[in-house]
């Protein structure tokens, strides 16, 4: 299982294979999602710190490239899979955004027909 550490919130154990928002979100760290893990938004962004977060998909690389300096470490937890430890840096959180909620809760399968 690999190791999450949301730096200045806590370290978890993560599901193998498992999107990194819902494993940030069912551990207990408030990340937005505010478009449901679509790629249409970026609110569930994370800086990646340690480890390897895996391949961009085609839709958070083009998602990302229309953002203006962001540094090159900077990922959507909706788009990465939980394959091996991470540090990483939550970049909006729920409870400093002054929302209702943090958005809708992202499909379990990064390939659902959601995404389509």
């Amino acid at each position: 299982m690999p190791t999450i550490e949301a730096v200045g919130i806590k370290t978890f154990e993560a599901t193998e294979g498992r999107r990194l928002v819902l494993e940030l979100e069912d551990n207990g760290v408030d990340i937005l999602h505010r478009c449901g893990g679509l790629s249409k938004c970026t609110t569930c962004r994370v800086e990646v710190i340690e480890g390897d977060a895996g391949e961009m998909t085609e839709r958070e690389r083009t998602r990302l490239a229309r953002e203006d300096s962001l540094a090159p470490n900077v990922r959507l937890s909706c788009q990465v899979l939980c394959t091996s430890d991470l540090k990483v840096n939550v970049l909006q959180r729920f409870g400093d955004s002054g929302l209702s909620d943090p958005g809708s809760r992202p499909h379990e399968d990064i390939d659902s027909p959601e995404h389509a």
